[in-house]
């Protein structure tokens, strides 16, 4: 390589080995072949949690807080499983306002600095109070620019962009990456009407998200409806006496927060359905928690590593998953997913829980619990344990300090009711309904990509063929 070539989009002057990967370099033509422009030039805001001021004066306003307050806090976690109203966290009135270069509105594009340095995310409109987590970068481009968020979203996706941002990507560990790095960032530019089909996919692609959502919300209250706890409003006092033989004497716990009353009026609300009720064991037929796959093995090509991040609330996302050679399989075949099993998380966020779906050839990690169910519809399991029905129970049972731990066999004791199988079959169709919409989504998503990928490699008209449904010989963009 050229020296006047090093020097090209190299701001820090690195010379390390990543920089130069060869598929870093041949995407970084690629779009320098083409009309382009450098991010800088385009964008009006570029900020972070930490634009807000100095450590010392944040912590004076600052507390993260777990009960609802005045304004959300989006996290990396909550926008990887796509989910904004469980266990997230929240701030005050008073250090919402003072982090005022940080608030979010909607529509804006997020960039993830450390972990996942890069990734990007577009932030949906939740219509409350918002505020940026502290380990992502916020994005609002001009308004007269030739591009917008919901491009850039679908660009940083591709295999260009992702090649041209993680070239930008530093360090060892962990990983991060910086605003002037962001800053340098080379866009292809395109014509107004491919920048409007592309952003009218994104929109279509929220929208049937939004959809999903709502179909799923259906069969949820549908379950709590049957149970009679559509309207159940927990007490909110914490103190609640016992003896010693009704405490630690039958469940062998001292810690008070287990025998918060809350706890005990929705257990006795389940073991009131009068179609009665099992524990969890009941509906197993067999069941492993993970195996401790080493992070050194993860490779290129391979077979999908299923962690605790790739389980949302009711949805499996093993798109971004780990690889792990396909070899390591035999190291233990009971962690192998089979279509229909049931997963639990049982660390950190405890009790999300999904369904393995068709097609999917992946293992389980380390502290998720892995079900092969019976006695009940596969479809429905995961709901009663999304729902408050799990989540207290799961959450009461849950131990540790920084890292809240369940055990399988506290997980097993869990008391599940025994929906009758008519309400069953109306759950599961709406659940079906709701992960088809989502099965939806993200082939548009999929398209918008595709078509951004064209447009790059060939021109913009065969990618509005594309998009439109023409035939062309060039979808197979690399």
């Amino acid at each position: 390589m050229l020296f006047s070539e090093i020097i090209l989009d190299n701001e820090k002057f690195r010379i390390d080995d990543e920089f130069f990967m060869k598929e870093y370099i041949s995407a970084y033509r690629k779009i320098k072949s083409i009309p382009n422009i450098v991010l800088k030039d385009e964008i009006s805001v570029l900020t972070d949690f930490h634009a807000n001021g100095s450590y010392e004066a944040i912590s004076e306003v600052f507390e993260l807080l777990d009960e609802p307050n005045f304004a959300y806090m989006v996290r990396t976690t909550d926008l990887e499983i796509n989910n904004f109203s469980d266990n997230v966290k929240y701030i005050t009135k008073k250090a919402y306002n003072f982090l005022s270069k940080s608030q979010v509105f909607g529509g804006e594009l997020l960039i993830n600095k450390i972990g996942t340095p890069g990734k990007s995310y577009l932030m949906p409109y939740l219509n409350r109070p918002t505020s940026l987590g502290m380990n992502l970068f916020l994005i609002r481009t001009n308004e007269n620019s030739c591009i917008n968020e919901k491009f850039l979203y679908i660009y940083f996706n591709t295999n260009f962009g992702l090649k041209i941002i993680n070239r930008k990507i530093n360090g060892t560990v962990p990983l991060t990456i910086d605003k002037a790095a962001i800053r340098s960032l080379y866009v292809p530019k395109f014509e107004s009407d491919f920048i409007y089909e592309i952003s009218s996919l994104v929109d279509k692609v929220f929208d049937l998200e939004l959809e999903a959502k709502s179909m799923y919300r259906q069969a949820e209250l549908l379950l709590l409806d049957t149970l009679k706890l559509k309207d159940f409003n927990p007490p909110s006092q914490t103190i609640n006496i016992k003896s010693f033989a009704d405490s630690f004497g039958t469940s062998g716990r001292l810690d008070a927060e287990f025998y918060q009353e809350k706890y005990e009026k929705l257990i006795d609300k389940i073991k009131s359905y009068p179609k009665g009720y099992n524990t969890l064991d009941y509906f197993i037929k067999d069941f492993s928690t993970g195996f401790a796959y080493k992070s050194e093995t993860y490779t290129e090509t391979g077979i999908p590593l299923i962690r605790i991040n790739n389980i949302g609330n009711g949805t499996l996302d093993i798109s971004n998953a780990m690889l792990i050679p396909q070899g390591d399989i035999s190291l233990s075949p009971k962690d192998v997913a089979n279509e229909n099993d049931i997963l639990i998380s049982m660390s950190g966020t405890i009790g999300n829980s999904c369904k393995v779906p068709k097609g999917v050839n992946a293992v389980v990690n380390q502290r998720i619990m892995r079900i092969s169910p019976q006695n009940i519809n596969v479809e429905v399991l995961p709901l009663i344990i999304n729902s408050i029905i799990g989540k207290y129970q799961l959450e009461r049972m849950g131990t540790g300090g920084v890292q809240t731990n369940i055990s399988a066999n506290d997980i097993k004791q869990i008391v599940i009711p025994n929906v009758e199988e008519k309400i069953q079959t109306q759950i599961a169709d709406l659940i079906r309904q709701s992960n088809y919409l989502r099965i939806k989504s993200k082939g548009l998503l999929e398209k918008a990509k595709k078509a951004v990928e064209l447009a790059i490699e060939k021109d913009q008209e065969s990618a509005l063929d594309f998009i439109k449904g023409k035939q062309t010989n060039d979808c197979n963009v690399h």
